[in-house]
């Protein structure tokens, strides 16, 4: 028997030999390629530094001692490690005993420590199938790891649809029946439905298209949409001409220019104030052109009849960008007096608003009435930017040196952390929110892991003692961008992790770790590895994005408590909260 590399049949014996299937002949026609085979033996190192990595998934194994421990830790996101007694004992088995010795639940990692020992003492007296099952065993776990990597890596919203974005609001009520979009939100190709209120849509070709609510739109692609009622205004630059709106009555090719269309079950009227444009009447093949200054009307089945443009009927389509900029304001404010009463809580330790008069500065003000637990903040790095309103700040962070550095005295039963955060990009496998230093007992890591889940690390206070919580995958590549809330509760007194993101619950997990949980040194945006020596790429864990509030509160904030957050800080104001007056 003879095996090829690359080839099903090499998968195959790698397989078989690792689930203790394979015959002599498929064994030793294996070891016979890692021999002569020198892409075969490239692939088995490059394999072998893969399987170092194994730590980072999830669910996968449990770890024999400190080093892997740290090893488990360095990676980020595991489950609780368990110590297994016979671990030692199972090393100690000769190499041919290993098929049988190995129970399943004894870890991936372990495994290949085990055959790796039993490999180094057999040496060349064993036999050529004992090479091969040990090296194959550490190959196929490699190949596996790399495998569950990439596609864990792979993020929904890769192959996005999405062919426009909501641009402005201004007291819009969306239809409840349907998704409400968010400020900033791509939208893919639907129907989106304005009861009332205002709203700006930008196509991805450029055409922006302001609403006036109620009406309902049909985008059909980056230049192409439909409007069955309702009213609004299209702006069409040069680069977008040629954008098309359909309506019951008529086709209408915009080249270049600024219109407004009045739609109606039976009735469409198009007034034309900058440019030209080119209409169909639905059902006729004839083209009619339509300039500067005048438009037309369809009724029912009533040809089409010449009328003058009246710029005064779409006055507030005009006005959106004033009244965006006035709701914006209102909202800054209503943020800002929801603020100071958020200060007054006693459980709030650490109240960064990022509104500082004087943002050039490199101390972060704590607004809280408890900053005499936690001092103000120290921003190593970083840039002032605007933040949810033109009018506020926030922090961007950037570069590996870019964080906050803080302190938090005492020790608590309970903690809440929550932040406004808009993500650049995951640039690392683990991207840090607000992360102790190092691993010292009690303390937490709250990050983002590369493919958009959400995790809390709790350190325990025996070697090896921690739990990690996390969330479903909630933060995909359209979301890049757009300021999203996030949460996370931790109730020592109920024994539960919570996590959160814009108010919503996503996961709830049994708190396995007793308190009491301490803070101490620690940063936002990044990571002090300390007590670490190794140079791993794995603990550089900075945050790519901005970021313009955090709060640390000592008690476990209840579900509607942390939806008021999200509430009080949103960019547009709650249409659930409007709909309830």
């Amino acid at each position: 028997m003879k095996i090829a590399f690359p080839s099903p049949e090499f998968d195959d014996a790698v397989a078989a030999i690792c689930h203790g299937t394979t015959s002599d002949e498929q064994a030793q026609a294996l070891h016979g390629l890692l021999r002569s085979d020198a892409a075969a033996r490239d692939e088995y190192i490059i394999r072998v530094e893969l399987h170092s990595r194994l730590a980072s998934e999830p669910d996968l194994f449990v770890s024999a001692d400190a080093d892997e421990q740290a090893l488990a830790r360095s990676a980020g996101f595991q489950p609780a490690v368990s110590q297994i007694s016979n671990l030692r004992a199972l090393e100690n088995c000769s190499a041919s005993e290993l098929s049988d010795a190995l129970p399943n639940r004894i870890s991936r990692y372990s495994r290949l420590k085990i055959c790796a020992a039993a490999l180094r003492r057999a040496r060349i007296r064993e036999s050529p199938w004992i090479l091969a099952l040990a090296a194959c065993v550490v190959l196929l776990a490699g190949g596996w790891w790399a495998l569950r990597f990439s596609n864990s890596s792979e993020r929904k919203g890769a192959t996005s649809k999405a062919v426009a974005m909501l641009n402005r609001a201004v007291d819009a009520q969306w239809n409840l029946r349907d998704e409400t979009p968010r400020l900033g939100a791509p939208l893919e190709p639907g129907s989106v439905r304005l009861n009332s209120g205002l709203a700006q849509i930008v196509f991805y070709s450029g055409a922006r298209l302001a609403i006036e609510g109620p009406t309902e739109l049909q985008i059909i692609s980056s230049s192409e949409a439909s409007c069955r009622n309702g009213r609004l205004m299209a702006e069409v630059p040069a680069e977008a001409r040629g954008f098309r709106m359909r309506t019951p009555q008529m086709n209408v090719t915009d080249l270049g220019t600024a219109l407004g269309l009045e739609v109606k079950a039976r009735r469409t009227e198009l007034h034309v104030f900058k440019g030209s444009v080119e209409f169909q009447p639905t059902g006729s093949t004839t083209k009619q052109n339509v300039k500067e200054g005048a438009g037309t009307v369809i009724e029912s089945s009533r040809g089409p009849q010449l009328i003058a443009a009246n710029p005064a009927a779409f006055a507030s389509l005009f006005d959106l960008q004033a009244k965006s900029l006035v709701a914006e304001a209102l909202r800054y404010d209503q943020w800002r007096a929801a603020s100071h009463q958020l200060n007054q809580d006693p459980s709030l330790l650490v109240h960064f608003d990022f509104d500082q008069a004087e943002p050039a500065g490199w101390r972060l003000h704590n607004a809280s009435s408890r900053s005499d637990i936690a001092p103000h903040g120290t921003i190593v790095g970083c840039r002032w930017i605007e933040g949810r309103w033109p009018d506020k700040q926030a922090l961007e962070f950037r570069g590996v040196s870019d964080r906050v550095r803080l302190s938090v005295s005492g020790e608590y039963e309970s903690l809440t952390l929550a932040a406004w955060v808009r993500v650049q990009g995951l640039d690392r496998q683990f991207n840090s929110l607000f992360m102790c230093d190092g691993f010292e007992a009690g303390t937490l890591h709250w990050l983002i892991r590369k493919d958009g889940v959400l995790g809390l690390t709790a350190i325990g206070a025996g070697s090896g003692d921690y739990q990690i919580v996390a969330s479903p995958s909630v933060l995909t590549l359209d979301q890049y961008g757009m300021w999203v809330h996030l949460a996370v509760v931790l109730d020592g007194n109920a024994k539960r992790v919570v996590h959160y993101a814009n108010g919503q619950a996503l996961k709830e997990k049994t708190l396995k770790l007793n308190r009491p949980f301490r803070i101490g040194v620690a940063e936002l945006g990044n990571w002090n590895a300390s007590g670490f020596t190794d140079n791993h790429p794995w603990l550089i864990r900075n945050f790519s994005g901005a970021m313009d509030e955090f709060c640390l509160f000592s008690r476990a904030l209840n579900a509607d408590e942390i939806r008021a957050l999200y509430s009080a800080g949103k960019p547009q104001s709650d249409p659930l909260a409007q709909n309830q007056h």
